[in-house]
């Protein structure tokens, strides 16, 4: 499914707060902000989840798709740095696609965001028109541990890029698969993950398929309660070797 682009962003709002309470918040990024929809009092909403026992797997039912993420905020701006003028990228997993708007910036001339999640896609369509980027970034429905339900064309992809992604064991395998299917000979994959859920055997089975690089990045910021703290980043890059 791919998110239709005549959709009008006061539509979609109206949809997303007969569910939500939520409105949008600037993001300062680099030299310009982006305006990013955020659900206003998380933890009620989680609470009216928990009433309604509507959780049944934290790590799906949970609205984590609308936090932002400072994984992404850091693969994002690193795309900048892999001559990215003129190519395509898929985000998987993108939730409210804060890592496509910024690749936005930088030249791609396709950008698809995909999620799983239903609310995620409303949440990301109605960040991208917001910021006005509909015409450089898309939105689709994608589960790459479902060939069927994909249905991409193969070898679609130049980078292909993830953020905290990696800490779901299950989808290992399936995403090895998918890069082999949709990336370019030659594509890349970009792969960004807290050095606190890192999962090293991910790298070990990419290895087989894929020429494997990782680097780390070091990001200051501020928790949950506002004290600054210093977290490490793995940057996993997969590159598709030439048949």
């Amino acid at each position: 499914m791919t998110t239709q682009t005549d959709e009008t962003l006061d539509g979609i709002l109206a949809e997303i707060r007969s569910t939500f309470a939520a409105d949008f918040e600037p993001l300062q990024v680099d030299d310009g902000t982006l305006q990013v929809l955020g659900i206003h009092d998380m933890q009620r909403h989680i609470d009216k989840l928990i009433q309604t026992k509507t959780i049944r797997d934290p790590l799906k039912d949970l609205p984590l798709w609308a936090k932002i993420w400072p994984g992404s905020i850091v693969l994002g701006r690193m795309l900048r740095k892999f001559a990215p003028e003129g190519k395509t990228l898929l985000e998987l997993g993108g939730g409210c696609g804060i890592l496509a708007m910024i690749a936005a910036r930088y030249g791609f001339a396709r950008i698809v965001t995909s999620d799983i999640n239903r609310d995620a896609l409303r949440f990301a369509q109605a960040n991208i028109l917001r910021n006005n980027l509909q015409d450089r970034v898309s939105v689709r429905y994608l589960d790459v541990a479902d060939s069927e339900e994909t249905k991409l064309a193969p070898n679609t992809f130049d980078m292909i890029a993830a953020s905290e992604i990696l800490y779901l064991d299950d989808l290992h395998r399936p995403i090895v698969k998918f890069l082999e299917r949709h990336l370019t000979p030659g594509g890349k994959a970009l792969f960004c993950t807290d050095m606190a859920r890192l999962k090293p055997h991910f790298a070990k089975m990419a290895a087989k398929t894929y020429s494997v690089t990782e680097g780390h990045i070091g990001v200051k910021g501020t928790d949950d309660a506002g004290r600054e703290e210093r977290r490490v980043y793995s940057i996993l890059i997969l590159e598709k070797k030439h048949v």
